[in-house]
């Protein structure tokens, strides 16, 4: 393994855990790609590198293995997760089963403020698209808007779900291929006509939406892989 500059983030004082922090640093050393599918994760370098002891490490990779991030084998090591296209088919199946009932329940429970939120994240999109994105970039938007839509549910164990699907999802869409000319389209205008849906309070508008646009993303994630 390369020994990486990767730098301690510490999300929230609240965890009250140095694991916690370190978890959060590999994850996001992960969608950025400083560790590839496949490669193998050792303590004793990243901990060096993090300048931490081994055992925050070692909490840290079990949450990531937790979230499907990485994948330990029994006297080889832990290794970053390669997903398959089935995996890719279980994860999409289940965002096409809770998604639209995550999209109904904020319907009924979303306020100004969620709605507000949910807006400016399609506008940056929009700016972002409009000036040059990059996948990493595309992907964090793409899930910045889905995680404010989920959240907006209101539904806890709904959103605990989430929380634990959202590192694999990360994943697949930093696998999309966005310089196609229908990105645009996707990016934006989807987003805004789930949106547009939900604020309406149009129910069975915003159930086709959501899954229009899950379809999507499968489809083009699909190509992907059979390339």
């Amino acid at each position: 393994m390369i020994n990486r500059n990767i730098e301690l983030i510490s999300i929230s004082p609240l965890q009250g855990s140095l694991a916690y922090d370190v978890a959060n640093s590999l994850r996001n050393a992960i969608f950025a790609g400083q560790f590839l599918p496949g490669e193998r994760l050792l303590e004793q370098p990243l901990a060096e590198t993090l300048g931490v002891s081994r055992g925050p490490v070692r909490e840290a990779l079990n949450q990531l293995e937790r979230e499907g991030l990485v994948t330990t084998w029994p006297n080889r090591g832990t290794f970053v997760s390669q997903f398959s296209y089935e995996d890719l088919e279980e994860v999409f199946g289940l965002r096409l089963a809770l998604e639209p009932l995550a999209v109904q329940q904020a319907i009924l429970k979303a306020n100004a403020s969620d709605i507000a939120n949910l807006q400016a994240k399609v506008n940056t999109m929009a700016a972002f698209v409009e000036s040059g994105i990059t996948e990493y970039q595309a992907a964090e938007l793409d899930m910045g808007f889905h995680d404010l839509l989920w959240r907006a549910s209101k539904h806890k164990r709904l959103i605990d779900i989430w929380i634990n699907l959202q590192p694999q999802i990360w994943m697949f869409l930093l696998t999309r291929n966005i310089s196609n000319s229908d990105f645009r389209e996707y990016a934006v205008k989807s987003h805004q006509e789930i949106l547009d849906a939900i604020r309406e309070k149009d129910e069975p508008r915003a159930v086709l939406r959501i899954n229009q646009h899950i379809h999507a993303a499968f489809n083009r994630i699909s190509e992907t892989y059979k390339q």
